[in-house]
């Protein structure tokens, strides 16, 4: 069986959840740092805890790796290879195949988090891309 970690990255608003949703074997493969953020279905933004939901996504795509889940969807900004490099590592690790897919926001969509337009904006200029 190959095992492969798809890796969606993208400015907040561009779909990457919905997409992730849309090609997920089942919803349970999808991590995603902003479930951390989500309590009783409300997504309650704390900045002091980016590290922690950072910290509980890639946890859960590991457990997700160890369990040799068959498709593992990591949906994140993911704008530079150091926010990327753990789960290649982790990747690597349990012999899982990476692919990264960058989700435009070609469909007007709207981030439903309210990062501020100066966050998008300094994201969009540091967005890393490796060809």
């Amino acid at each position: 069986m190959e095992k492969t970690l798809i890796i969606l990255r993208g400015i907040p608003g561009c779909g990457k959840s919905t997409f992730a949703r849309m090609i997920a074997d089942e919803p349970g493969c999808i991590c995603t740092a902003d479930d951390y953020f989500m309590k009783n279905g409300q997504y309650l933004w704390e900045p002091s805890q980016l590290g922690a939901a950072h910290s509980a996504c890639v946890a859960k795509c590991e457990r997700l790796m160890q369990m040799q889940v068959a498709n593992v969807i990591l949906a994140n900004t993911s704008t530079t290879q150091k926010e990327m490099n753990p789960y290649y590592e982790i990747a690597q690790k349990y012999d899982y195949k990476v692919f990264s897919l960058i989700v435009e926001n070609r469909h007007g969509g709207i981030n439903e988090h309210n990062v501020p337009e100066a966050s998008l904006q300094k994201m969009k200029e540091r967005f890393d891309i490796q060809l």
